[in-house]
């Protein structure tokens, strides 16, 4: 019986030498696709492995797994990111997904700080892709001024449909006391792990001063975090566009903290570019998005479109440019104020910018595509709801990854420059603030989190349309979050492996109210206490 069972045994030794690979190694193989890092530049047709979650093996020799992808004539690339995706909701992230996005995150109107903890907790277990958001200052302002509290403001982005319907949060220049409630709110979301701060200081041009704008940017200093701003003067011309810009930068090398210049493909994007470029060059965490399309989208009744600021100085038209998606017609200046007073958030899209440059914003150096998708209705509709039944949004909600890639083919854009904008350069930035989550993304590396998407280069593309705005890309071979497959052939799955995008909760706040005396004490050797450092006593009247 030994000599039989040492046969047995040597046989066996022998078998396995030959062929190392009896059984799956790996739990998914991707086979024979264009595999590209844009950190590294690799580029080359090579086979994938992933094992518990992350890429395991990356290597031109065959492989086997558990299951497989055949990717041959694809591309295979680090999963798309986004961090200005306003659609946090279930049906939201299945139009993210569909297009390639595995990570979503909301740095401008984010979500309000007391909720912060409660938003993260909704979502695990039950998302698709993973998921983040930016405390807000915008929600901070409209508890303070105008009280505004329930459990719609669980719904992060999508709150301000509800607070929108006040305007104190807009208008409103802030008492000393106020100010630090609306600070300290702030602080209560970083403490809690939002990944920074979203500003929609655009919106609140008239409420919000420079000194506010400075004091909410130390808030997030105080972290290391960064703070994404609709800038002050978004929608402007070529000089106010890049004054709001210049005051985010400003304030943050004064402070030494990061900042993200959102959604800048708008008149006079070509110096904000050349500014931000600069300063990346000089070693400044400070980058830029841009999104594909020609048109934005935002509730009607935000404060650059009424015809003071619209009409008479920027010389615009609502006949030309204001377009309901759901009716498919153009505003006129009596349709626009009748809706106005009847449904003040009611969205629409607005036509600002020539077509022929949303090409040109796709080939700039070190910026990231981010789509500011905005919900479509009916918004709280469950994960696997019809999405071509979905209305009243924006296209890029459903097709700015598609509407990238479609727009690189017809204009002959490297895909490696596509897949750093789409990708990498997001997670480098946020990676560089500390974030763990994202310097373990945004790359094909050994070692690295699962999130990939597999793509037809020659077929992806959008489909959404200014009057049809949610109907979903095609030509996605697989979108894996996690290690796990979530859409194959264009077909979501009932797979919801999205994992939370944040810091760790911290145990003690940094807020650090504002005082007269404080201020006297560091920057003058004596003052008169009439100064309130940050905001006036009278709240601006």
């Amino acid at each position: 019986m030994k000599i039989i069972s040492l046969t047995l045994s040597s046989a066996m030794l022998s078998l396995t030498l030959m062929n190392p690979v009896l059984a799956a190694d790996y739990d998914l193989v991707i086979n024979g696709g264009r595999v590209m890092d844009p950190e590294t530049n690799y580029d080359a047709v090579a086979n994938v492995g992933i094992k518990d979650g992350k890429i395991a093996k990356i290597t031109s020799k065959q492989i086997k797994g558990k299951e497989t992808i055949d990717a041959k004539g694809m591309v295979v690339a680090p999963g798309f990111i986004d961090t200005h995706f306003h659609f946090q909701k279930p049906v939201g992230y299945s139009l993210g997904l569909r297009d390639g996005l595995t990570s979503s995150m909301d740095f401008e109107m984010g979500c309000a700080g007391s909720y912060i903890a409660d938003w993260y907790k909704a979502r695990e277990g039950v998302t698709g892709a993973n998921y983040g958001c930016a405390v807000s200052h915008e929600f901070a302002r409209a508890m303070v001024i105008d009280g505004s509290k329930g459990d719609y403001l669980l719904d992060g982005p999508i709150a301000a449909l509800e607070t929108r319907k006040k305007t104190g949060w807009s208008v409103t220049r802030p008492t000393l006391e106020q100010g630090n409630k609306i600070l300290e709110e702030i602080d209560k979301g970083l403490q809690a792990g939002a990944v920074g701060i979203g500003s929609t200081v655009g919106y609140m041009r008239a409420g919000v001063s420079s000194r506010e704008m400075f004091e909410v940017q130390k808030v997030g200093a105080r972290y290391g975090r960064a703070t994404g701003s609709h800038t002050r003067y978004t929608l402007g011309n070529d000089t106010t566009e890049n004054n709001g810009a210049q005051e985010l930068v400003a304030n943050a090398l004064a402070l030494d903290a990061p900042a993200i210049v959102l959604h800048f493909n708008n008149p006079g994007w070509r110096l904000a570019h050349q500014m931000i470029s600069n300063l990346q060059e000089q070693g400044h965490n400070i980058w830029g998005e841009i999104y594909p399309y020609a048109a934005g989208s935002t509730p009607i009744n935000a404060e650059f479109l009424a015809p003071k600021s619209w009409v008479d100085d920027l010389g615009n038209r609502y006949e030309d440019t204001m377009l309901d998606p759901v009716t498919g017609e153009f505003y006129t200046l009596e349709t626009y104020k009748a809706t106005v007073k009847s449904e003040p958030t009611r969205p629409i899209v607005v036509f600002k910018m020539p077509e022929e440059d949303q090409a040109k914003w796709l080939t700039l150096k070190g910026v990231t595509m981010a789509s500011d998708a905005t919900a479509a209705m009916p918004y709280d509709a469950p994960w696997d709801y019809p999405l071509e039944k979905l209305g009243g949004s924006h296209p890029r909600t459903a097709g700015a990854r598609g509407a990238t890639i479609r727009l690189g083919r017809e204009n002959n854009i490297p895909m490696m420059q596509l897949m750093s904008i789409l990708s990498y350069n997001a997670a480098k930035h946020l990676g560089d603030t500390g974030l763990k989550f994202m310097q373990e993304r945004g790359r094909m590396q050994k070692g690295m989190v699962a999130d990939i998407v597999v793509f037809d280069p020659e077929l992806f593309k959008d489909n959404s349309t200014y009057q049809q705005g949610a109907i979903p890309s095609t030509g996605m071979k697989a979108v894996i979050v996690n290690g796990q497959v979530t859409v194959r052939d264009d077909a979501l799955l009932p797979v919801f492996a999205g994992q939370p995008i944040r810091f760790e909760p911290e145990a003690k706040p940094r807020f650090e109210p504002i005082s007269l005396e404080g201020w006297n004490k560091t920057f003058s050797t004596g003052m008169p206490s009439d100064f309130t450092g940050a905001f006036p006593k009278d709240g601006g009247k």
